[in-house]
Parts: structure tokens; sequence; C-alpha cells
């Protein structure tokens, strides 16, 4: 299962976030630093709301979800990449992880000490971005040392990973991520090589506070990191972290009745989670049975034989045929065998690549 690390500063609302991910007060949220040391991992189902019609059509009350794995990591402070606090935990923690969310203090209270003494989203996430590339300028550099002792007997490859970790090293000695360099395939595969903590794919939660939801771009801080995540061309999702922690008290519909009541449209930790599984590269197609209706995670790009394999192996080895439909089609038909009649349904082969939303049965002999 990919993963997602929930990072940044201490004391801006990762813990408490994360127990609104995971609908759970399982993470201790305290005012003060290093509350988290070791990471707390949930997961968490992506919201998907094909799913419940869906099941009303094949009649089953059971639905399971795709999934994503959060780590709510402990908070880095200046100095994290020499081993200032509890820096080279922090550090391996996210190295452990598939995508980044920095959670960014949007909000003021005095009550809530902040561990640079005030809010300034700005400067918050450029401490952690220097963190995080000085401790990769340290690896490309005993990279570039062993790679110029294999380019010296003629090695292409050295030679041609000299070449990209030039161009990374000089936007990692300006503290800035390695991810936006601009590369081409063959060179961003060697980076990917490297396994930089600033190559992961990031989103910034701005974390508001509740008047602020209505409105965010009123907030100068949320602007600020709206600016970078911009600049980085990073997805921003702007949450109301002690808010959503409080919501998972409440059914469905007395969330949802209670954010129209402030002005907006749907949970911040909804969009974070689907966010992250499209930051990950991720989609979901559909199986659906009087059994089930299940929501089978595969990455972008995946074929239809391979796809049947994240269900059972044997399907994958015995592959013959995807019977698909896509849910839209489904759900005007209003079943399976309408949607046969109407011709919606079609036969697909080996090399067909999945779709966000295929509803599949699969055909198989073993």
């Amino acid at each position: 299962m990919l993963r997602a690390g929930i990072v940044g500063l201490p004391n801006v609302g990762k813990s408490t976030l994360f127990n609104a991910l995971t609908a759970q007060q399982s993470a201790l949220a305290a005012n003060y630093p290093f509350a988290t040391i070791e990471p707390n991992v949930g997961v968490v189902p992506v919201p998907d709301e094909r799913l419940e019609p869906l099941a009303k059509i094949v009649k089953t009350t059971q639905i399971v979800p795709a999934t994503v794995e959060f780590l709510d990591i402990a908070g880095l402070v200046r100095g994290a990449s020499k081993g200032e606090g509890l820096g080279n935990q922090f550090l391996a923690n996210i190295r452990e992880t598939d995508a980044v969310i920095q959670v960014v203090r949007c909000f003021e209270d005095e009550n809530i000490i902040h561990v640079e003494g005030s809010v300034d989203p700005r400067r918050d996430i450029e401490t952690i971005q220097i963190e995080l590339a000085l401790s990769d300028l340290s690896t490309v550099e005993r990279r570039r040392e062993r790679a110029q002792k294999t380019a010296k007997s003629g090695d292409k490859t050295a030679r041609a990973e000299i070449e990209v970790i030039d161009k990374l090293m000089t936007a990692l000695a300006e503290g800035k991520p390695a991810r936006i360099v601009t590369l081409d395939e063959a060179e961003r595969a060697v980076a990917r090589s490297l396994f930089l903590l600033t190559t992961k794919p990031t989103i910034y939660a701005a974390n508001v506070d509740e008047a602020t939801l209505a409105d965010p771009d009123s907030n100068p801080h949320v602007r600020a990191v709206r600016e970078i995540a911009d600049d980085e061309g990073a997805e921003l999702v702007v949450i109301c972290a002690q808010l959503e922690a409080e919501l998972v008290a409440l059914s469905p519909e007395e969330r949802g009745d209670y954010l129209k009541s402030l002005g907006v449209e749907g949970s911040g930790v909804d969009n974070l989670i689907k966010s992250a599984y499209r930051l990950l590269g991720l989609m979901s197609f559909l199986t659906a049975g009087e059994k089930e209706v299940r929501a089978w995670t595969i990455p972008q790009g995946t074929r239809a034989p391979q796809a049947a394999g994240t269900i059972h192996t044997d399907i994958e080895r015995g592959f013959i045929r995807a019977e698909v439909v896509g849910y839209e089609d489904l759900i005007r038909s209003g079943s399976n065998a309408a949607a046969r009649e109407q011709g919606l349904t079609r036969l697909e082969g080996k090399e067909y690549v999945m779709r966000e939303g295929d509803v599949v049965h699969f055909r198989f002999n073993v």
C-alpha cells in the first residue's frame, strides 16, 4: 500500500489532522513540541460517492472503499538535517513515504505556542525545505563521489548520473526542492534512483481557523502558501484540522449540514484524501456483485491483466477477458443485464488500459 506522510513544524496541527483523517483520537494532540515521536499510522478510506449507488443496483450492503495509508510524523525543527530535535528519525520516516502532505499553520492563537514564536507560513515552509534539501545535498554529494570514480573508466551511465546530480545540486544548494528541477524522462529515472526526500510529490495543507473556511483567500497566510504551491506546481488544500477532528463525532449528514452552515461545500479532509490519492498516481476500478461492491486501487496506466492481479494472482495468470462497463452507463441503465442489452458492456483483452470508474468482471481460467 502506498503511503503519504504528514509533516510540518511542531504545533501546526499534524496530529489533529491525523485524528480527523483516521476518524479516531489515536494520535496524541498536545500543545508542546515532539508530542509525536514514533509515527502514527492509519489506513484511511478514499471517499467515493459511486459505491453506494452501485451497491443499490446489485443489492448488497457490503461496501469496501479504496484506501491510502497516512503517517503522522514528528515535527521538524531547524537543524534536523544535522540531527537536531528528532531530525534523524523525522527524515528516516519521510524516506519511507511515497508522498508528503506538509501542514502549514495559517491561524493565529496565542494559546497555542509556535516553535518560532510567530505565525509565518513562508518561513515555516522554507525551514522544512532547507532541512530536506540539506539532507538530499549530503546524499547526492556522496553519490557523485562514487559516480566520479566509475566515470573515470569511461562508464557512460556514471557520466549521465553526474550530469543529473549536478543539475539537482544547484537547486538543493539554494535550499530548493529537487522536484522543481526540469528533467527529461531519462534524467527523471536517474533522479528516482537517488531516493531524494525533495523529489517526493507534495500537497500543502493550509490549516486555518473555522472563521476562515468560507473565504480562505481573505487570509494572507493562505495566500502566501498558495503562491508557493503555484510556483512549484503543487496542490493546495485548505483545512480546519480542529473542526474536522470535532466533526468526526457527527453523522455524515450532520457534518454536511454543519459545513454548509459555514458556507463550505465539502470536507477539507475528504478533499485532502482525494488529492493524496491523485498525487500518488492512483485510480480506482470497481467490482460489483451480490457479495460486495469494492473499489480497487491501481496505478494509472495499468492494463487489464495486472488490474485483475490486484484481486488475485490466479485471475491475472488465467486472464481471458475483462467485461467492462462505465460507471455512469451502468447507473443510467439500472442493472448489469440492462447494460448488456443496451450494448454498453464491452469485452476487453490483455492490452486494455483501465480507466477511472470502470466496473469490471474478469473472465479467467486456471
